[in-house]
């Protein structure tokens, strides 16, 4: 069965959103990387992924997606079958918002919300001590 695993909130100030998130809800910071026009500093609970996105810019296509300014971006769906899933989103008249070839495939779902769907174990997990 897919799962959500994945919630993204476009920021304007990563380092005082993650610091929130980590000293008042004890998110463990798990990796921070730059993907194409935006930095993802991704948190962990132990069971959601829970990326902070700061783009470099509000006027790309992606920034723009869920609207201007700080806000919920979209949600992830983790598939056992990407493609299969890819394929069925693409005929049911899905907008794929993502560039072709990008994973995960972020999409305009009906009802206008952003989501994307993502290959089982995508997000990595807060090490254990």
């Amino acid at each position: 069965m897919a799962r959500i695993v994945h919630i993204a909130l476009k920021v304007d100030d990563l380092e005082k959103t993650s610091q929130f998130y980590e000293k008042v809800f004890g998110f463990q910071p798990v990796e921070t990387s730059k993907v194409r026009d935006h930095t993802s500093r991704h948190l962990s609970d132990g069971a959601i992924d829970l990326a902070l996105i700061k783009y470099d810019s509000e006027e790309s296509a992606e920034s723009l997606a869920a609207g201007s300014g700080p806000c919920i971006h979209h949600f992830a769906i983790e598939v056992e079958d990407f493609d299969q899933a890819v394929a069925e989103i693409g005929k049911l008249g899905c907008e794929i918002i993502s560039d072709p070839g990008v994973v995960p495939v972020k999409f305009r779902a009906p009802g206008g919300t952003v989501a994307e769907i993502v290959p089982t174990a995508r997000y990595k997990k807060p090490h254990q001590t």
